[in-house]
């Protein structure tokens, strides 16, 4: 019974050794990669990434070094093997505050070689860096679409001098007491997606997936059947000069370096004068591990060549690709660099569209890598489980509210629904049904247009008219190579959304892809292709028409861009489909605060389908009220009112200026209001104290639809900023003082 009992203690203690050698470093790669591309660290500013790593190592007492770098060792005595992963990416810091409020940054790295890298951050979500690691949400300028018609010389989204970013601040004293400083960083909005066939994608994924590794091999690492010394070590500023690396490779003179990262683009010196082609990289997401070397035809030897043979004996995919060396050369005024190890090798895995916001990578190639390295290390390798990505459910609609809804809920809901033109705009009109007051009784008619009718019987006089859709795309064809042929539905400035993230819509929920980049966007004379209605691809992991149709995707279906709502500083937010969901909303609190009862008025609000196609469904309703002889003798048609109130717009016309209040649409490209019924609805704003604004616009509106019928279309709307951009800024002032506007001619015109 004694050695029962001691064989019983001595199994519980091996059990509790096991566990807590399992668990030394807690969570799995795919939680890890996702977490360490969410958090932005450009070169210097890894602060927040390296607290990450370090609580995830904290069982072996991890150090800091004077760089920042975050280093494990164990063992003793030689070979010293040193493991080596990047924390950076390239980012932005502030440069500058103007006294507007907006925001200059200067990119880091400074140089280098990173095609379309400014051009992508264009009208995008950003956040920017404050004390105590928090971040404020922020939106590149972007130019408005509608605005660029006839104009000589636009700024370019390439140069930094026409680069702004706007937190939503008056003036720098609003920015800097929300916390914005010179040298804050700033990165890209971003999040993990998980598309079909375990490909990921994310902002930065590519900086990342060695960190992840890292943290991967030492999850499984057992210390005792390492040789001599190990330090893993994950380094900072690996993007301005490798200057991470080199203080580690200083510090611990090892013997040998495995450094685990992206492939580096080749660059020509400033001083060069060559034009023959630069290297480029030839593997492409499911090559396996790559063993990185000055030309892709180059065999691994020394170290490289003895990884290339334990890859074989374990069945594990490794190839050879270009990259430039990890360390660069010497400059002019640098002083010179520590020597690497002679035993040095790079190792890395493909990405495509590398360094931009659609950048990913095949999962199964960084299986293989965490593989490669713990065989290498102690001679086997555990078994590491991808998890398989099920498709995204659609935001539900809202409950209905008993009492009206603030209105900037309202537009959060409408914000974070998605509708794209051309018969997919149904969750829009669920959500806007669903906000409505209970005794609010809607008709869908047969191209989806919500309509809402009360007060007295008969002829409308007034209807209100706002559009439910918000651009994106529809998928027209299915490629052999599984990758969707979409074409565009409403138009946009193509670097909004070509390089970024996409969702694919199907009758079974969302499923990530990215947008493809045109072909020879590397190039240094790449120039954007032109045209009014474009066909585009998007990859959501699929290499053949039979994935797709497992992932339930097929033609007809619609995409998008992801969006979220962003509360800026004081009154403003940014989102994307602004254009037109702030009509939407503004109609939606009008209902509320009319109420049932309208004192004999005859009242019709229409939510719209199809705007971005052409007044589609506003054509059916002024079409079908016409025929029945119920057509409104004016129409408010309630649209953006595309502003130049930006750094990078001329203020020659469009210039509304955000929070001082709603804007009678006087003049846009479908319509002219009467000049004395702008100075009505002015004198009617001014009598009810509702602020008001009226000018000159570009694009169309709904309520030109109904001209051909007798109508007078009236047009209202609210300034926007950076149109048909996932960066759309307004101020929700804007939004009560249109709900509120809205509201009074129903009641009195």
């Amino acid at each position: 019974m004694k050695l029962s009992w001691r064989w019983a203690v001595l199994m519980l203690l091996c059990m509790m050794v096991a566990n807590v050698q399992a668990q030394r470093v807690p969570g799995n790669l795919r939680d890890d990669l996702k977490e360490l591309v969410q958090t932005p660290a450009i070169p210097g500013y890894e602060q927040q990434l390296a607290a990450l790593i370090t609580a995830r190592l904290q069982s072996y007492s991890p150090k800091t070094d004077n760089m920042g770098s975050v280093l494990v060792t164990m063992g003793t005595g030689t070979p010293h093997r040193l493991i080596v992963a990047p924390m950076d990416e390239p980012g932005f810091v502030i440069s500058g505050i103007t006294d507007d409020g907006y925001v200059r940054v200067q990119r880091l790295p400074q140089t280098g070689s990173l095609p379309l890298f400014n051009e992508l951050y264009s009208a995008q979500p950003v956040k920017i860096g404050m004390a105590q690691q928090k971040w404020i949400p922020g939106a590149v300028a972007g130019l408005s679409v509608h605005l660029q018609p006839g104009r000589q010389h636009p700024p370019s989204a390439a140069d930094l001098d026409d680069t702004f970013i706007d937190v939503g601040a008056a003036n720098k004293q609003e920015a800097r007491d929300a916390g914005i400083d010179l040298l804050s960083p700033m990165a890209m909005e971003r999040k993990f997606f998980e598309m079909g066939n375990a490909q990921w994608t994310s902002p930065a994924i590519g900086d990342r997936f060695g960190d992840a590794v890292l943290l991967e091999v030492l999850r499984h690492l057992d210390p005792q059947k390492l040789h001599g010394t190990t330090t893993f070590a994950f380094v900072t500023q690996q993007w301005t000069d490798a200057r991470g690396l080199d203080r580690v490779v200083e510090s611990l003179k090892p013997d040998e370096l495995i450094y685990v990262g992206r492939r580096i683009r080749a660059s020509r010196p400033a001083t060069s004068t060559e034009t023959s082609p630069l290297p480029g990289f030839t593997q492409k997401p499911g090559s396996g591990v790559l063993v990185a070397s000055g030309t892709p035809q180059e065999q691994p030897a020394g170290l490289a060549g003895e990884l290339k043979e334990l890859a074989v004996q374990n069945n594990v995919s490794l190839n050879s690709d270009f990259s430039a060396p990890i360390t660069p050369p010497v400059t002019r005024g640098s002083l010179p660099k520590q020597a690497l190890p002679a035993r040095t090798v790079h190792l890395a895995v493909a990405t495509a569209w590398p360094s931009t916001p659609a950048e990913y990578l095949d999962a199964h190639d960084v299986v293989n890598l965490v593989a490669l390295l713990e065989t290498y290390l102690q001679g086997t390798s555990a078994k590491v489980d991808l998890p398989a990505a099920a498709a995204i459910a659609e935001p539900a609609a809202p409950s209905k509210p008993n009492a009206a809804p603030g209105n900037e809920d309202i537009l959060r809901h409408l914000i974070e629904t998605y509708g794209v033109s051309g018969g997919h705009e149904a969750p829009v009109a669920k959500t806007i049904q669903a906000l409505l007051p209970s005794w609010a009784k809607t008709e869908i008619d047969a191209s989806g247009n919500v309509l809402l009718h009360w007060g007295a019987a008969g002829t409308p006089h007034v209807l209100v008219v706002a559009h439910q859709d918000e651009i994106g795309y529809e998928v027209k064809t299915i490629l052999p190579d599984g990758r969707l042929e979409v074409e565009t539905r409403g138009g946009g400035v193509l670097a909004y959304f070509l390089g970024h993230a996409a969702l694919v819509h199907s009758t079974n929920g969302i499923h990530p892809g990215v947008m493809e980049l045109p072909e020879g966007w590397e190039k240094s004379d790449f120039q954007w292709p032109r045209g009014a209605r474009q066909t585009f691809h998007v990859d959501v992991g699929a290499s053949n028409p039979e994935q797709v149709a497992q992932l339930g995707i097929k033609v007809k279906d619609w995409g998008t861009i992801p969006k979220e709502y962003h509360k800026l500083i004081g009154t403003r937010a940014s989102a994307r489909a602004f254009d037109d969901r702030m009509g939407c909303a503004a109609l939606l609190s009008a209902v509320w605060a009319l109420g049932p009862n309208l004192n004999n008025r005859s009242i019709t609000f229409v939510w719209s389908t199809g705007e971005e196609l052409g007044l589609l469904g506003a054509a059916d309703v002024a079409r079908r009220l016409a025929a029945e002889g119920h057509e409104p003798e004016y129409v408010f048609a309630v649209d953006t009112f595309v502003s130049s109130d930006s750094p990078i717009e001329s203020k020659r016309f469009a210039d509304a200026i955000l929070g001082q209040g709603f804007v009678v649409r006087a003049v846009d490209n479908s319509n002219i209001v009467p000049h004395p019924l702008v100075d009505k609805v002015v004198s009617l704003a001014h009598a009810q104290r509702i602020p008001v604004q009226y000018g000159v616009t570009g694009g169309g509106n709904d309520g030109s639809a109904f001209l051909q019928y007798g109508s007078i279309d009236v047009a209202l709307g609210w300034p926007l900023r950076y149109s048909h951009s996932p960066g759309e800024v307004i101020d929700t002032r804007d939004l009560d003082a249109l709900a509120r506007i809205i509201a009074q001619v129903s009641r009195s015109w």
